[in-house]
């Protein structure tokens, strides 16, 4: 497996706990039994994974005078952000990613960003040949 795609799977993961774990945040399968909600989550974990690597290092930048100001917590709403654009984007499709408000954009983000974390710890990185 490449990086991208374990870092597909994490992501995956990551919002299957969030929207499991969280009230507000939901991913909307439909009728499509399990193997059609793996591919839904996988497509969404792969909607936030590229947004997370294109738009927010310009969103962080942009806003490096607020997180400097407010000691990196304002990287909270950043992440908060980027899950409500993954599931604005989501959106566009029968199925995706529902944020139901900010609040729970915020825990969903805390969520997302832990459980990727704790997997990317667990998981090993494919060894370069």
């Amino acid at each position: 497996m490449t990086t991208a795609t374990i870092r597909v799977v994490i992501t995956a993961i990551a919002v299957w706990a969030a929207a499991s774990w969280v009230p507000g945040i939901a991913v909307d399968v439909g009728d499509t039994g399990t193997a059609g909600a793996i591919a839904i989550y996988l497509v969404v974990g792969a909607v936030l994974a590229l947004v997370n690597a294109y738009v927010k290092p310009v969103v962080t930048l942009l806003s490096l005078p607020l997180l400097i100001l407010t000691l990196g917590l304002f990287y909270l709403v950043v992440n908060a952000l980027m899950l409500g654009l993954t599931a604005w984007l989501t959106s566009w499709l029968d199925f995706g990613l529902i944020v139901d408000g900010f609040g729970a954009a915020v825990l969903g983000a805390i969520v997302v960003a832990v459980v990727s974390m704790v997997l990317s710890w667990v998981v090993p990185a494919p060894r370069a040949r």
